[in-house]
């Protein structure tokens, strides 16, 4: 997941990294403060140093929001994906002549599909931080590349978040009421309420089978169309070819 910042990096092991190891996870936070981000001064990095300190968490927590991070100590993945951004970004404008005539291997070869967001730094920590609070917000799966959340939170905005899509199904099936005291249940529970919930049940049972009715009663339309059609020799007097 976090192989490619890695490695633009320079992480001594970008395959191998194990978030859920705690204390590799807590040495790669020291490096990446001590290495790259380099928030807190020299003298103020004690306590993340500190890896065995039963008060590390907490210590972490506060880093996470001097940096401003949006995610919490709890979202270790978010977090870290995060901060690898943070550092990516602050490593380029290091070193920024080194990487401005730089261009990517594959820089021919954009999906057609993504032309449209071709422009979008999808390394930048507000745009991840941004498509992870929609796809939040929107239940939609996580996934490893931001990319694809985007374009899944586009396809469920225009489907069902654009105005034709609410108006559409806040449409309700408007029918005539019904006396359920007036139709013959034909047994009895022995609980009133029972009683009137099957009745309903049975209402829509019977409102089932007739669609199904309607639909049975088409397909036989549409097969006679076809096989009732015969053509009509009038030289031979018969009926067919």
């Amino acid at each position: 997941m976090f192989r490619r910042k890695l490695q633009a990096l320079d992480y001594h092991n970008p395959s191998g990294f194990n978030c859920k190891d705690e204390t590799e996870f807590r040495n790669f936070i020291v490096w990446l403060e001590d290495q790259k981000i380099r928030h807190y001064k020299i003298e103020d990095r004690g306590n993340l140093r500190n890896i065995h300190s039963n008060e590390w968490s907490d210590h972490y927590g506060k880093y996470l929001t001097d940096v401003n991070c949006p995610f919490s100590v709890q979202e270790r993945q978010e977090s870290i994906d995060w901060l690898l951004g943070l550092a990516v970004r602050l490593e380029y404008g290091d070193n920024a002549n080194k990487y401005k005539n730089s261009t990517p291997t594959n820089a021919g070869s954009v999906p057609k599909d993504s032309e449209t967001l071709v422009n979008l730094d999808v390394t930048n920590p507000d745009f991840k931080a941004g498509v992870l609070a929609l796809a939040s917000l929107l239940q939609i799966q996580r996934h490893d590349d931001y990319l694809v959340m985007l374009k899944a939170i586009r396809i469920l905005v225009q489907e069902r978040l654009t105005q034709d899509a609410i108006a559409k199904a806040n449409k309700s099936k408007e029918g005539l009421p019904i006396a359920l005291d007036k139709h013959i249940l034909g047994f009895d529970t022995g609980d009133a309420a029972l009683n009137e919930a099957a009745r309903i049940l049975r209402l829509l049972h019977i409102e089932e089978l007739r669609d199904l009715q309607t639909k049975i009663n088409e397909a036989i339309v549409a097969v006679q169309a076809i096989i009732a059609d015969p053509k009509t020799d009038h030289r031979l007097g018969k009926v067919g070819r």
